[in-house]
């Protein structure tokens, strides 16, 4: 049964087609024997009219009702009465009125004709030709002056109907194509997120590794105990370097949990004390200062702090020359969080390089701008006057929480 209403549904011109016949064949009876003389051909011709009005309304509806209109003329003109023919005219008003695609204009004149049409027809053929019976010719007129309308106000509800459901299926497919393009932007600055993450985790520690590798190796044969120290903080550095890793890589399991339940916490201000004595342990010399009253930061601008320290004294070793100090300064604000970090380095130079100027593949200020960023704040970085690169970032504490 349903396979015959899926058939019918995609093949409406063919239904309409064999209503079409099967009131042709019984309106072709009744004109038979109903009409006779110079009446019969016209009316058959009437009748094949409405048939083709039937069968074609919903390919062309706004001809096929111009073709009733004619044909309903005419039979006024000719003296053809009603007869089974014109139950076409019921069917092209409920399809003007309900077609989505139907001009207005035309479903207007449907409405016109489905009130004057009875009415017209009646005077034409009923008791108003003599002018008896007033009374009961109105009862009459408006008797069938209401199908005629109920009909158009069906088609025109069917029209409402379907233009809500179109614009429901409308507005869940904007939605569906929304959430997509919102998901698809979720990913991609989650994507961006763990890249700055692993650059930080990554340029660190490996440069903090190279630098105590490249020592030991200088000093091997004259200093074996500093060549103990220097082996031992690559092998702590790597295996921070590690665990910070497994925890991001941890991000990107979908329904995985750690075992512990929880993520491992981000690195915060309490641990930039840890990061510069590592920073110091491999051969730079920082100082480090806090200024103002410490209270409690949002983690989320906690961990920008500690990732643009740890960015800019991994740029002061890696591009600050020889002989290289840095100086790491933590004041706390009433509304904000300031953060200075420079060095007597070559900042020209770093800035060049960090710019992608050097060898295109600089991301580190670029990084700490997109971190600033998030938070709310602002970042300067570039050349120091008398020489030495300086990163200076306001991070607001209010508007951040």
């Amino acid at each position: 049964m349903q396979r015959l209403y899926d058939f019918l549904r995609r093949h409406p011109t063919g239904v309409d087609t064999f209503w079409a016949v099967l009131l042709l064949g019984f309106t072709g009876l009744w004109v038979t024997f109903r009409f006779s003389g110079a009446h019969q051909p016209i009316a058959a011709i009437f009748t094949i009219g409405l048939c083709l009005v039937v069968a074609l309304r919903r390919k062309a509806p706004v001809k096929m009702l111009l073709l009733t209109a004619a044909i309903g003329v005419g039979q006024l003109a000719f003296g053809i009465g009603t007869y089974p023919g014109d139950a076409a005219m019921f069917v092209i008003t409920y399809t003007v009125a309900s077609g989505p695609t139907v001009p207005r204009w035309a479903s207007r004149c449907a409405l016109v004709g489905a009130i004057f049409g009875p009415a017209l027809s009646f005077w034409r053929f009923g008791e108003f030709a003599d002018g008896r019976g007033v009374g009961a010719s109105l009862f009459v007129t408006v008797l069938l002056t209401v199908p005629f309308v109920l009909a158009w106000v069906l088609g025109d509800s069917m029209r409402t109907r379907r233009a809500y459901w179109a614009q429901l299926e409308e507005r869940a497919a904007r939605l569906e194509k929304e959430r997509e393009a919102q998901a698809r932007i979720a990913v991609a600055a989650e994507r961006a997120r763990i890249a700055r993450e692993l650059h930080d985790v990554v340029a660190h520690n490996v440069s903090v590794m190279v630098v105590q590798a490249d020592g030991a190796a200088y000093v091997l044969d004259a200093a074996p105990e500093q060549t103990r120290q220097a082996l031992e903080t690559i092998s702590g550095t790597g295996r921070q370097a590690l665990a910070e890793m497994r925890r991001l890589l941890g991000v990107l399991r979908t329904g995985e949990q750690p075992e512990s339940g929880e993520y491992v916490p981000q690195p915060g201000v309490e641990q930039l004390t840890d990061l510069i004595d590592q920073v110091r342990s491999a051969g730079l010399p920082v100082d480090f200062r806090r200024e103002g009253e410490p209270r409690e930061v949002p983690s989320s601008v906690e961990l920008t702090v500690y990732r643009i320290v740890q960015e800019a004294l991994t740029n002061t070793r890696k591009h600050g020359g020889p002989d290289v100090g840095a100086t790491v300064r933590l004041s706390y604000r009433d509304d904000d969080l300031d953060l200075l970090v420079e060095d007597d380095g070559r900042g020209a130079q770093r800035e060049l390089y960090e710019e992608g100027g050097s060898d295109g593949l600089g991301h580190g200020l670029i990084g700490m701008r997109e971190r600033v960023g998030m938070v709310g704040g602002t970042l300067t970085a570039g050349p120091r006057p008398g020489g030495g690169f300086r990163v200076s970032a306001v991070l607001p504490l209010k508007s951040a929480r």
